[in-house]
């Protein structure tokens, strides 16, 4: 029996919205409003939608399939970027974004719509119990594109129904609908991240320090680890820069003298070095004015092509100085300005301002970003997203930071942040790219009963696992149980299967390896500091 309406059918209607109006229109697999042409093209497995226009700015275009949907409905959605802790199964909330795909689960039938990977489009659905809306957005930044003549094109929807397999696994077949040309590394990958402890105050000697720790915890394993410098290497970032988090990214500061020389010194250790950067926020004086934002001179436009080549010449400068990971972040924030929490239906909260490039989409701006950071590192490093746009990074990193910070100063953020994003994206794993659920910070501040228990799902979890470890925090017995959960990382394992996400933010009941592990997330006392 089928239960929900087939995407890749007519929609009923079809809205376009430009900068002056908005017209619904219903049936045929060509809509024209004035210059404006939506063109619909039905395969055996997905309804394409392209859009081209002459001069005529388009922002929108809303597809709605009416439909009654079983009232005991459950929806569980993506998320625009990383998520917030926020991954859980509803019911109908007809204002509720969706970003991207959702899945619905009624009496034991199980449904995915979405659209592929990489569409020109930000594409979001919304659920009510009469039908389906997907809105494809095809704005520059906050503005409509001109697209001249051109064709985007907007989205590939795909659907599927599931019966006699759990929620879990039919996620996890229909996720891979989405992708087909993922880019993975090519052994686990797990290692070191400075962050949760440091927080930016570091040094080249603590970081050595770091290196040969790490060396002798992994002493003997096969698959090396990855030493990741986080934040505070670039050269205007010191002690009482704190406001200022960006680039140049082409030299170090005085605590960091000699980026090349610290690479060769970990990698003399036996450990991969691995480095983090802000691409877009860049203070460098010999970048022209033009590559700059209009609303933030602070950072960098990249649907300028000479911004693209600046960033490129950046990973090159970094894969030049002998690191094998490149870690880029906050792209998100920085174009958009809005965190992926906040971005809802609006997506950008620069709603009179475009990019330089007025005939690229926001979507398009994004992918070429990503892409030329994935295509400058020459397959010599592993890309690692962090605050991306994970729908159109695959194919273009070949990991992605899929939750937003955990801490190694408040157990209940790792809690609520690290936990919910391992299990709810975890059908993205292996399969858009390697999911990073984010490290386990090891430090005083943080209980180690509740830590050691996320130590053991990252590293039995078949995800990558990093750690950062603040000198002087472990007992030997402690020590013990982190280098055997760095080995277990080291080798190749099964995903882990949170057997209760249709009923908890927070899973605690695991499958993992084939045994059932259950794990206490929560302090006896309850949860602590709600405003994380």
């Amino acid at each position: 029996m089928t239960y929900f309406p087939d995407l890749r059918r007519l929609p009923d209607f079809i809205t376009i919205e430009t900068e002056s109006e908005c017209a619904s229109f219903s049936g045929g697999y060509d809509i024209l409003l004035h210059d404006v042409l939506v063109h619909m093209e039905q395969t055996t497995d997905c309804m394409k939608v392209y859009l081209s226009a002459q001069s005529t700015p388009v922002q929108r275009i809303r597809m709605r399939w009416n439909a009654v949907l079983p009232a005991e409905t459950r929806f569980c959605a993506d998320a625009w970027e990383r998520g917030y802790g926020d991954f859980e199964w509803r019911g109908f909330v007809p204002e509720r974004v969706m970003p991207w795909y959702f899945y619905a689960y009624t009496q034991n039938i199980f449904a995915g719509f979405g659209v592929r990977v990489r569409p020109d489009a930000m594409c979001f659905f919304c659920c009510d119990p009469a039908g389906i809306t997907l809105t494809l957005d095809v704005r520059c930044g906050g503005t409509g594109v001109i697209l001249n003549g051109r064709q985007l094109i907007c989205a590939e929807i795909v659907c599927a129904e599931y019966c006699g397999i759990s929620p879990f696994y039919a996620a996890c077949s229909f996720t891979e609908l989405l992708c087909s040309d993922g880019v993975f590394p090519k052994a686990p990958v797990y290692g070191a991240n400075n962050w949760y402890y440091a927080y930016g105050k570091s040094s080249q000697e603590e970081i050595l320090s770091d290196a040969a720790y790490l060396a002798r915890l992994t002493d003997g394993l096969k698959n090396r680890p990855y030493l990741v410098i986080d934040d505070g290497w670039q050269k205007l970032r010191s002690e009482h820069s704190d406001q200022y988090i960006g680039g140049p990214w082409r030299s170090g500061n005085e605590r960091f003298p000699d980026m090349a020389a610290l690479a060769s010194k970990i990698a003399a250790f036996d450990i991969l070095p691995g480095i983090w950067f802000r691409p877009l926020q860049n203070r460098d004086t010999a970048i022209p004015p033009k590559c700059r934002l209009s609303f933030d001179p602070d950072c960098l436009d990249p649907s300028v092509p000479e911004t693209l080549a600046w960033i490129a010449q950046d990973v090159k400068t970094l894969i030049g100085w002998g690191y094998r990971l490149i870690k880029h972040d906050f792209s998100t924030f920085d174009l958009l300005r809005f965190w992926g929490s906040a971005m809802q239906s609006s997506i950008t909260n620069r709603p009179d301002s475009a990019f330089f490039d007025r005939s690229k989409t926001t979507a398009i701006i994004i992918k070429d970003l990503y892409r030329t950071i994935y295509e400058s590192a020459e397959n010599k490093a592993i890309i690692l997203g962090c605050n991306c746009v994970g729908h159109l990074g695959a194919g273009y990193m070949q990991m992605n930071r899929t939750g937003d910070d955990v801490s190694g100063l408040n157990w209940e953020r790792t809690r609520r942040m690290g936990v919910n994003t391992l299990a709810f994206r975890m059908p993205q794993h292996n399969r858009f790219y390697f999911v990073d659920a984010d490290c386990c910070g090891i430090t005083h501040s943080v209980d180690w009963e509740k830590n050691q228990q996320w130590l053991s799902l990252l590293a039995n979890s078949g995800t990558p696992l990093f750690v950062s470890v603040k000198p002087g925090t472990l007992v030997p017995q402690q020590e013990e149980l982190l280098k055997s959960a760095l080995a277990r990382a080291s080798i190749l394992q099964d995903a882990a299967v949170p057997l209760d996400w249709l009923d908890t933010t927070c899973p605690a009941n695991w499958l993992i390896g084939g045994q059932h592990v259950a794990y206490n997330w929560f302090d006896q006392t309850g949860i602590q500091n709600l405003l994380i």
